[in-house]
C-alpha cells in the first residue's frame, strides 16, 4: 500500500487538486510537467499544529522548502517568522514580511549577505566566531545594529531523523563548548542578542526522538544563558517533523510532542521565564499540500518489463528520483491520475526523459493498465521539488507551478 496524502480526491474518474481535475490543472498551466500546491492544505496544516502546541511557542516557516512567491506572500501571515539561508531567499522573503519577523541561518553567509541581512534586521544565527567578527564589523560600517542569535552544534543527535545535524563535528554552528566565549564577544561587541538557535536533525517520524532532543535543547540553552549578554528573547528549537512518504511509515504523533513541550516549557529554568520558543518547519508545512503532474509521452517492453516514459523526471523531482539524500531508493507516492479510480492491472517503471538511468520516478509499481497521453501524478510535491532540483540539467526547463 502507498500513502496518498489526505486532501484529495476523484472527478469524473480523474485525479481531485483544490476542487478540480487534474487535466483541469495542466489545461491552466498549458504544459506538462506542473506543480500544483493546494494552499488549503497548508491552512489546514498550520491551523491544526496551533491547535496542538503551547501558546509560547511560535511557528516559522524555513522557505528553503518552497519559496513559490505567491506561497510566501500567502502563507506570511498564517506564521510568525520566516528563515532563510541565503540572500536570494532573504530577498524573497522581504517581497512577503519584514526583515525583523526573518532569521538568517547557513555556515558560509558571505559579506555581502550579511550587509543585505543587518542593513533590514534580520535576525543572523551566528556560526563561527569568525562570522560574528565579519557580521559585527559590517554592522559598525553601515551604522546598523546587529541582531544576532547564536547557533549551536548540540552534544547529541536527534535519533531516528532522515538527515542529521546536531552531534559531533559539525559545519552548522559552534559546539556547545565554544559557546560561552562567543557569547562573551557579543558582549563586548554590544550585539543586539536575540537568543538561541538548536537545529538537530531533520524529517522524523519519531515522537520520542522529537521529544528527547527538544528536552534537551531546552537544557542546553539554559545552561548557556548565563554567559549571554542577557535573557534570550526566543530559543529556535529546530524543526524535524516528519512526514510519511513510504509504506509502513507512521505519521509523527504530533499531540505527544505537543504536550510534551508544553510540560518541558513550563518546567523551564527562571533564566527561560520570559523566552519565547520557535519551531522551524519547512517540510511538515507544505509537503503533503503538493503534486507533480506529467504526461506519458511513450510506452515500450524491454526485456519482459514495461517502461512508461513521461515528459518530466530528476530535474524537477530529484528527491522523487531518489537522489536527494536517500540511501535506499524507494518509491513516492504516485499514480496514474487520468484514471484515478481505475482498478490496478499492471506493473510498470516510470522513468523521465532524461538521458541517465538515474531518472526514475518508480520502479516496479502497480497502475491501471497506462497509455501515451495518460496523466502520472507524484505526490508528496509541496517541499524540495522544482527549487531543490536540477531544473537546467540537459536543457529541458522548468516546469510549471500554479498555486491554487
Amino acid at each position: 500500500m502507498i500513502h496518498i496524502p489526505p486532501g484529495f480526491s476523484t472527478i469524473d474518474g480523474e485525479l481531485g487538486i483544490a476542487g478540480r481535475k487534474a487535466s483541469d490543472w495542466v489545461d491552466q498551466a498549458g504544459q506538462t510537467p506542473v506543480f500544483v500546491y493546494d494552499r488549503n492544505l497548508i491552512q489546514r496544516r498550520i491551523a491544526s499544529l496551533r491547535s496542538l502546541l503551547p501558546s509560547e511557542v511560535a511557528i516559522h516557516y524555513a522557505i528553503k522548502a518552497n519559496p513559490l512567491p505567491e506561497l510566501l506572500r500567502w502563507i506570511a501571515p498564517l506564521v510568525d517568522g520566516f528563515d532563510v539561508a541565503s540572500a536570494g531567499e532573504l530577498h524573497q522573503a522581504l517581497t512577503a514580511i519584514d526583515g525583523r519577523r526573518i532569521s538568517f541561518a547557513g555556515p558560509g553567509k558571505r559579506d555581502a549577505e550579511l550587509r543585505a541581512a543587518i542593513a533590514v534586521s534580520a535576525t543572523i544565527n551566528i556560526e563561527s566566531g569568525g562570522e560574528l567578527e565579519r557580521a559585527a564589523a559590517i554592522a559598525r560600517l553601515i551604522d546598523k545594529p546587529l541582531h544576532a542569535a547564536l547557533r549551536i552544534n548540540p552534544p547529541f543527535e536527534m535519533k531516528a531523523s532522515g538527515m542529521r545535524m546536531g552531534g559531533g563535528a559539525r559545519p552548522f554552528g559552534v559546539d556547545a563548548e565554544q559557546a560561552p566565549d562567543i557569547l562573551q564577544r557579543m558582549k563586548q561587541l554590544e550585539v543586539i542578542f536575540e537568543g538561541f538557535h538548536v537545529f538537530a536533525g531533520s524529517q522524523n517520524l519519531s515522537s520520542d526522538a522529537v521529544i528527547e532532543a527538544q528536552a534537551r535543547t531546552i537544557d542546553l540553552v539554559a545552561a548557556l544563558t548565563p554567559f549571554a549578554p542577557c535573557l534570550p528573547a526566543l530559543v529556535n528549537i529546530g524543526g524535524g517533523f516528519g512526514l510519511p512518504y513510504f509504506p509502513g511509515d507512521t505519521p509523527l504523533d504530533v499531540r505527544a510532542v505537543g504536550e510534551a513541550l508544553g510540560d518541558q516549557i513550563a518546567g523551564r529554568p527562571d533564566c527561560l521565564s520570559g523566552t519565547r520558543f520557535a519551531l522551524e518547519l519547512g517540510r511538515y508545512l507544505v509537503g503533503e499540500s503538493g503534486v507533480y503532474l506529467t504526461r506519458v509521452v511513450d510506452r515500450k517492453v524491454s526485456q519482459g518489463e514495461t517502461f512508461l516514459v513521461v515528459d518530466g523526471g530528476l530535474h524537477h523531482q530529484l528527491a522523487a528520483s531518489g537522489n536527494f539524500g536517500t540511501v535506499i531508493r524507494r518509491n513516492y507516492p504516485l499514480a496514474n491520475a487520468s484514471q484515478y479510480d481505475a482498478a490496478d492491472a499492471e506493473l510498470v517503471n516510470i522513468v523521465g526523459c532524461l538521458c541517465t538511468p538515474l531518472d526514475r520516478l518508480g520502479e516496479r509499481v502497480t497502475l491501471p493498465v497506462s497509455q501515451v497521453g495518460d496523466l502520472v501524478v507524484v505526490f508528496m510535491a509541496g517541499a524540495y521539488g522544482a527549487t531543490a532540483s536540477p531544473s537546467g540539467f540537459l536543457g529541458h526547463g522548468p516546469a510549471a507551478e500554479i498555486f491554487a
